[in-house]
């Protein structure tokens, strides 16, 4: 009895500790806050892209002007202020995960207060010039700046790999308001050198920004309620077809965008590296006339269209999707801090239409929503975060084996093209970058 005793005292002990319940305090504190920041980020966003629709039916010659102009000053105040923020925000996590382990100083150039409002301010700057970006890439990397902060203070001692995974994936559940994906994308995304002890910390967070976005927004889908349905045999080719397109189109995407991050800096004889901004600006003009040209459904994050099409709505014109991808490639390529979650979704259900149109295989809203799993899960790459978050956002629970086939069939096809995954593609240029830094202080040093 007194050997239980012995062994039963230090977990006695724990739950009398002050300290263990500050540091609880505060980690429960940093889920929730990461939910409402993420409500508010989410609001923001929605108010930004309202303002810069508005002004469209006022003058619809506007993007010509604010977009180019839009792109560059963004780059540049990403580049001279708040360098870390361009881009997604997932690929700095994934990055901040693998140099914490040997260099958790450095983590303020990706994971900071700082980088948390400049990546605040340039999201909503950019969708209110008209960008082609979502808001959830940066409310990972917001997530994990936020679960970082409330872990320093609360002297939460232990693996701070785990705060940033946790955080990042809180950001993805209380942005799409997806609890169940949140949980897969930190296990298959963030983190696929995934460790069992992060796995509590990690439910526990998404669950406490969740219970924070629906205490908030309510219990809400994304898209809506999809009515797609998938009728025995005939249709199942959609599945092939949307399975065998989206994986294609969506690695070339990440073949292109990950090449051209790579190589853009030296092409033109190093010219695009030596005027950024100039660069960005051209980005901007060329996305606007695509915008004035085509349609107006290309800026921002392409909810509106896409949820019409989930709803068998057809598009005014039906090279949607094509343009999608074209204007997001753009906004990334430019520097302009935003993500490229909503926008590829967006861009799935106009490459589902668009398949619908050549081959009429299956109703429209059924092509959106196997044409949005196919085309996003040959993005990232991973097609259980793809399957989970687009059943979740769509309610679409009555497509569950479908929507798995088509995404495990894109993703196999996707990486055919693209043989590495986009976001730990992107992650290594920040690890470069830090790298490089270490070797220049230590040869300055000596």
């Amino acid at each position: 009895m007194i050997k239980d005793f012995r062994r039963l005292r230090p977990v006695v002990s724990r739950w009398f500790s002050l300290r263990h319940w500050r540091s609880q305090l505060a980690f429960w504190c940093g889920g929730l806050l990461v939910g409402l920041v993420a409500v508010a980020v989410a609001k923001l966003a929605d108010g930004a892209q309202l303002i810069f629709d508005a002004g469209l039916k006022l003058a619809w010659w506007m993007p010509l002007i604010v977009t180019p102009a839009g792109f560059a000053i963004s780059a540049y105040v990403a580049r001279r202020w708040f360098p870390g923020s361009q881009g997604s925000g997932i690929p700095q996590v994934i990055a901040a995960a693998e140099i914490v382990r040997h260099h958790p100083r450095a983590l303020d150039r990706l994971v900071s207060l700082r980088i948390l409002i400049g990546k605040s301010a340039l999201l909503l700057f950019g969708l209110l010039t008209g960008a082609s970006i979502g808001r959830e890439g940066p409310t990972v990397q917001i997530g994990a700046i936020i679960m970082r902060l409330t872990g320093r203070m609360g002297r939460i001692a232990g693996n701070e790999s785990a705060l940033l995974l946790a955080g990042g994936a809180a950001g993805v559940a209380a942005a799409f308001n997806t609890p169940l994906a949140g949980i897969v994308f930190a296990i298959e995304e963030l983190g696929r050198s995934f460790e069992q002890r992060t796995s509590g910390t990690v439910i526990l967070a998404v669950m406490l920004a969740g219970v924070a976005s629906l205490g908030l927004l309510g219990d809400y889908t994304y898209f809506g309620h999809s009515t797609a349905v998938l009728m025995p045999i005939p249709d199942l080719y959609a599945v092939i077809v949307c399975g065998i397109g989206g994986g294609l189109l969506g690695g070339a995407y990440s073949r292109g965008l990950i090449y051209g991050l790579k190589h853009m800096g030296k092409a033109f004889g190093g010219w695009i590296g030596r005027r950024p901004v100039v660069f960005a600006a051209i980005c901007g003009l060329l996305l606007a006339i695509l915008g004035v040209v085509a349609g107006h459904d290309i800026f921002g994050t392409g909810y509106g269209r896409a949820r019409l099409l989930l709803q068998g709505v057809e598009s005014p014109f039906h090279e949607f999707g094509v343009l999608k991808l074209a204007a997001t490639l753009l906004s990334t390529v430019s520097g302009v801090p935003g993500g490229i979650f909503a926008p590829s979704l967006a861009t799935g259900a106009g490459i589902g239409a668009e398949l619908h149109w050549l081959l009429p295989v299956a109703p429209l809203a059924t092509m959106a929503l196997l044409g949005m799993v196919g085309y996003f899960s040959g993005v990232v790459q991973s097609p259980l975060t793809a399957f989970v978050i687009v059943m979740e956002m769509t309610n679409s629970h009555g497509m569950v084996i479908p929507l798995i086939a088509t995404s495990v069939l894109a993703y196999s096809v996707s990486r055919l093209v693209c043989a590495r995954p986009l976001y730990h593609s992107l992650s290594q240029s920040f690890v470069k970058q830090e790298r490089d830094s270490r070797i220049e202080a230590k040869a300055e040093a000596v």
